[in-house]
């Protein structure tokens, strides 16, 4: 019994050295600092502007930033950069975040069960997994969100749809390597089912990875919506959205570059700040660097 990591353990090792390891990756709490700042910005900031992302000023039609009111600029209709971009970091954000936990929890169920039942149960499953892979992401994601309403909520759907079998692999192939361990064994002989034995033995002692995965899952999820929305198949207009803010400065680029710099920019900075949370991480959860 001496080589299981129970799920006590394995959450003193995470409040201990790993945190250790966390704080001390500089690039991770700088991506964290953004994020913090970026999500209370989006939550708390168009409360403290002049103007709502719906206001229409024709009369201060393309104003560059630093005019007046309009801290960012205005776009075509003499709406306010900022409020419209503020109010679609909410959108994009949320879509990501709940993305994410959908994927997660399609690709953990999937992954779990057919790593740990192996033979015929995995071979099926995996199969499914190969051919959901076998489709380029993106074009099953514009196919799929060309025959629906473009809601967030929907949007939110199909992204998750389209992202989950990374994760299903990811906990397919840590299961397999966890379900011969003594506790596991121990579990079976004490008379414990096996979904008791899968999520609440195996899935704690492979949380790890799948924190790690559904890090990097939130900022794939943002750059997707920004994508298709930047198509005109994601978030319609009036209601805001990083992409289709892109969308909507496309061919203004050369007379009014900054409606398409500020959401660029948005998007990169989070995107930026949910690689660099995982890989801080993936790297303080990883216990074959840590000496001894």
């Amino acid at each position: 019994m001496n080589t299981a990591i129970n799920p006590a353990a394995s959450s003193h090792w995470w409040n201990s050295r790993a945190m250790q390891r966390f704080l001390r990756h500089r690039l991770a709490l700088f991506g964290l600092a953004m994020l913090v700042l970026l999500t209370l910005a989006c939550v708390f900031g168009p409360y403290f502007l002049a103007y709502d992302e719906l206001f229409i000023d024709l009369r201060a039609r393309f104003s560059p930033p630093l005019t007046g009111d309009h801290y960012l600029g205005t776009d075509p209709l003499g709406r306010d950069i900022a409020a419209r971009l503020l109010m679609a970091g909410r959108i994009s954000l949320l879509v990501g975040f709940f993305a994410m936990l959908l994927s997660t929890l399609i690709g953990t169920v999937i992954g779990i069960v057919a790593g740990y039942y192996g033979g015929r149960v995995n071979a099926v499953l995996m199969r499914f997994v190969d051919a959901f892979l076998a489709f380029p992401s993106i074009f099953l994601l514009l196919a799929l969100a060309a025959f629906i309403s473009p809601s967030p909520v929907m949007i939110t759907v199909i992204i998750a749809l389209t992202s989950w079998m990374e994760i299903a692999r990811i906990v397919e192939a840590e299961v397999k390597s966890l379900r011969e361990r003594d506790f596991v064994q121990a579990g079976r002989m004490l008379g414990l089912s096996d979904t008791h034995i899968m999520f609440r033995e195996l899935l704690p002692n492979a949380a790890g990875p799948i924190i790690v995965a559904a890090t990097l899952t939130v900022a794939r999820a943002i750059l997707l919506e920004a994508y298709i929305s930047f198509l005109g198949y994601g978030i319609q207009p009036p209601l805001p959205s990083w992409g289709n803010m892109l969308n909507g400065a496309q061919q203004y680029l050369s007379s009014a570059p900054w409606l398409a710099i500020i959401p660029g920019i948005t998007i990169t900075i989070a995107v930026t700040s949910f690689n660099f949370i995982g890989d801080g991480l993936r790297d303080a959860l990883d216990v074959r660097t840590e000496p001894g």
